[in-house]
């Protein structure tokens, strides 16, 4: 077959298109999914971007994850008036993604149980990162805690559409 483009052009153009294809679903799912929880402090904002995030992480890799959750949600962050939240966003979600693909990738055993030890550790990620850039936004140690409870909710209700989502996709991939 004559070709124009050599292998490895076509499989860094589709690495290009996948990472910009889960970038956007990411940013649309935070921006037009979401409810903010009427509580103390910020209050917490729960949306399914966090979704796109763990199947790009869990399907494709930790590249793929760290990249669409640091650009998908960063974005959203600076075209939805929470621009002082973006830089932290973009370290925090993309490590978040980082490591799901990371857990994906390198631990062994069932898949449903290693895609749960994902969700949890991006959890963990999560509420603790945003925890302490609430500390250094408000400069104050209680207040963060009332976000807390929608950061949970949002990576609990995405664990429970991906996990098993993530196990058909793979299974027909």
């Amino acid at each position: 077959m004559n070709t124009t483009f050599s292998t490895t052009e076509s499989t860094k153009t589709k690495a290009i298109v996948i990472s910009a294809l889960f970038i956007a679903l990411t940013f649309v799912a935070t921006m037009f999914i979401n409810l903010r929880l009427p509580i103390m402090g910020n209050g917490g904002l729960i949306h399914l971007g966090n979704v796109p995030l763990f199947i790009a992480a869990l399907v494709y890799g930790k590249r793929t994850g760290a990249i669409a959750g640091a650009f998908g949600m960063g974005l959203f962050d600076i075209v939805s008036g929470w621009a002082l939240w973006s830089p932290f966003t973009f370290v925090i979600v993309g490590t978040m993604g980082f490591v799901v693909g990371l857990i994906a990738e390198k631990v062994p055993g069932k898949r449903v149980l290693v895609y749960s030890l994902a969700v949890v550790a991006a959890l963990v990620i999560k509420v603790v990162g945003y925890y302490f850039t609430e500390v250094i936004l408000y400069g104050n140690w209680i207040q963060p805690f009332g976000s807390i409870p929608g950061n949970i909710m949002q990576v609990v209700i995405a664990g429970i559409i991906v996990v098993p989502l993530v196990g058909r996709l793979k299974k027909r991939g």
